[in-house]
């Protein structure tokens, strides 16, 4: 049975939100990417979001709140914490916190973990959704775990054909790349990965980021597994010249020739383009007439450092 995709009206996000409450699991559209949400105090939703997904147990969920208010009960917010949330909430930043013992959520959504990764999404359907449902979501991304990931009501779609009670349209994620996530469990803020909030951003308000340990085997943040984002596909980084079969994904006014289709990610080398098209021009080109997705190089920076990380990982070995 195909899912309902419908468009979020104010009826609609209702009914969502009654869904939600439920315990069913509903998609809906943030900046970043379209979220799979699930009432993040209910073990047997948090689950269904797992089964769904077909999502590694020991991979955490980012819970969504309407923003610091409602936040404060579900994590222990310092200074740092409250100030990140005044700088970049609504908006793109995942902050990992301790868990508050009396918090409600989920053991699940935190996979064994004493911390709580949490954010306030900035998409006024998401912000709507939130507020009518009274509860804090958990909501991944709506694909299947390790693919690509949802920038549009189609795509969930294509991914889940039972399992979602319902799909929100509120068009396309104007950001179209995840949040970031920024670990303030320890002394120095730890950035766990890149996203919608540059490094620079961050530095400016905290000073001195670092880096998580390299070899870690259990997972702080959501998106962290080495091989994640990935299309059917084979991907090859940095490419220069076509090879035989590749679709080239593109940056930068000039293309190689030779390649079997291109899609663009942005002509003018404009980093914000590029990762708003990233997923779907990831979904263009994953098709089987392809041998490979070749990708042009990306500058590392500002948000070329999170295009990268996706591509990275999308291009890494797939687990055995």
């Amino acid at each position: 049975m195909e899912v309902e995709v419908i468009k979020a009206s104010a009826e609609a996000i209702t009914r969502a939100a009654q869904l939600l409450r439920d315990g069913e699991l509903v998609a809906f559209p943030t900046e970043t990417v379209y979220g799979l949400g699930g009432d993040a105090t209910s073990e047997t939703a948090v689950a269904r979001i797992f089964a769904a997904k077909g999502r590694p147990r020991f991979n955490p969920l980012i819970v969504h709140a309407p923003g610091l208010a409602e936040a404060e009960p579900l994590a222990q917010f310092d200074e740092r914490a409250r100030r990140a949330a005044h700088r970049f909430w609504p908006g793109p930043l995942t902050l990992v916190l301790p868990r508050q013992t009396d918090s409600g959520l989920s053991l699940l959504a935190s996979a064994g973990l004493d911390t709580i990764a949490l954010r306030a999404p900035a998409h006024p359907v998401a912000q709507q959704l939130l507020r009518a449902a009274g509860i804090p979501v958990a909501a991944p991304s709506a694909n299947r775990s390790g693919r690509i990931s949802p920038t549009m009501a189609a795509h969930v779609a294509a991914e889940f054909g039972s399992g979602v009670a319902l799909i929100l349209n509120g068009g396309t994620c104007p950001v179209g790349l995840e949040s970031t996530i920024l670990d303030l469990t320890g002394c120095v803020p730890v950035l766990l990965r890149p996203g919608g909030i540059s490094l620079e951003e961050l530095m400016a308000v905290f000073g001195d980021i670092a880096m998580p340990t390299p070899g870690e085997k259990t997972p702080r943040a959501p998106g962290s597994l080495p091989s994640h984002y990935a299309p059917n596909l084979p991907v090859r980084l940095d490419a220069k010249a076509a090879r035989p079969g590749e679709a080239l994904l593109a940056f930068g006014p000039d293309a190689p020739p030779g390649f079997a289709e291109v899609a663009w990610l942005s002509r003018t080398g404009d980093l914000t383009e590029a990762a708003a098209n990233l997923f779907a021009a990831l979904r263009q080109l994953d098709r089987p007439e392809f041998s490979a997705i070749a990708v042009m190089p990306i500058p590392e920076r500002g948000l070329g450092r999170a295009i990268n990380d996706r591509l990275r990982r999308a291009a890494a070995p797939r687990p055995s």
